[in-house]
């Protein structure tokens, strides 16, 4: 294998990707590599991959359909991080009478006034 025209490859494949980020879609391997999974991945391994046979760039589509499932994993995953976040407080049931009985006890009472 001549590196000098493998790395021109690469070099080639690369400039032609746009975004510092691309989609590729995998193909099956001898080592067990999985066909058909869309990864985002840096433009020169992408090209890297692509020269390799391992995959190929994704379509505009399933770059598209990739970023949306993505983001809405994300978006799940923060909200899954909130809801973690939910602050409670265990109070003893006596303490919680003595709080009872002095907002009932307090508010429905009128004010004496004093003369």
């Amino acid at each position: 294998m001549d590196l000098r025209l493998y790395f021109q490859k690469i070099r080639e494949i690369e400039s032609t990707i746009a975004d510092a980020f691309a989609v590729v879609v995998s193909h099956a391997t001898p080592e067990g590599g999985k066909a058909g999974v869309p990864t985002e991945v840096p433009k020169r391994t992408a090209a890297k991959m692509i020269v390799d046979g391992i995959a190929h760039l994704a379509t505009a589509e399933e770059a598209r359909l990739f970023r949306a499932a993505q983001a809405e994993a994300q978006k799940i995953a923060e909200q899954v991080a909130e809801a973690a976040k939910v602050a409670f407080t265990v109070v003893p049931s006596a303490e919680l009478e003595k709080l009872k009985s002095a907002i009932t006890g307090s508010g429905n009472q009128p004010a004496q006034s004093k003369k």
